[in-house]
């Protein structure tokens, strides 16, 4: 009877044991988040980031290809990047006189971002464009230079307004 109830106490003491390191386990574990949670925040320098670096490393690794590796510079400096991009269209929406900001507010202050390839494109059109303009004006003044060519003033050699700069 006597070791009954020792095997029964043994079994209690060992059971609460176990759970006693369950629960400590589970605190290191919850402990060891919040250090993640904390070091996500936070990069090696000690400088505290704009975002979860789990979050912003889960969106990169969503969009490159399976194999490709993220060194941790490239996921600082890329939640870095991110939260510089939200500073300036912070900025920009401050601009607004108005207290709410309105979604065709944030859609007018994004739009750079999201288009950056149509403007690109735009952009070169237009140096075309100025390039094309620039052979006519210097096409223009070699004619006028051949044919109103007086014979008693004297011409320089360049007009100013045409130069290359």
């Amino acid at each position: 009877m006597y070791d009954e109830r020792e095997d029964e106490f043994d079994e209690e003491i060992n059971q609460e044991e176990t759970e006693e390191i369950i629960d400590s386990e589970e605190a290191v574990e919850s402990d060891e988040i919040t250090e993640e949670d904390a070091d996500n925040e936070v990069d090696e320098e000690g400088e505290s980031l704009p975002f979860a670096k789990a979050e912003v490393v889960r969106l990169m690794k969503q969009n490159l290809d399976r194999d490709k590796m993220i060194r941790e510079r490239v996921k600082v400096e890329m939640n870095k990047f991110l939260g510089e991009v939200l500073v300036k269209v912070c900025e920009q929406l401050n601009e607004y006189p108005y207290t709410t900001i309105e979604y065709e507010m944030l859609k007018e202050s994004i739009y750079p971002y999201q288009n950056i390839e149509r403007i690109n494109e735009e952009k070169k059109r237009i140096l075309m464009h100025l390039h094309a303009i620039k052979a006519d004006c210097d096409a223009l003044s070699m004619d006028v230079k051949k044919t109103l060519k007086l014979k008693d003033v004297h011409e320089e050699d360049e007009d100013p307004a045409f130069m290359d700069y």
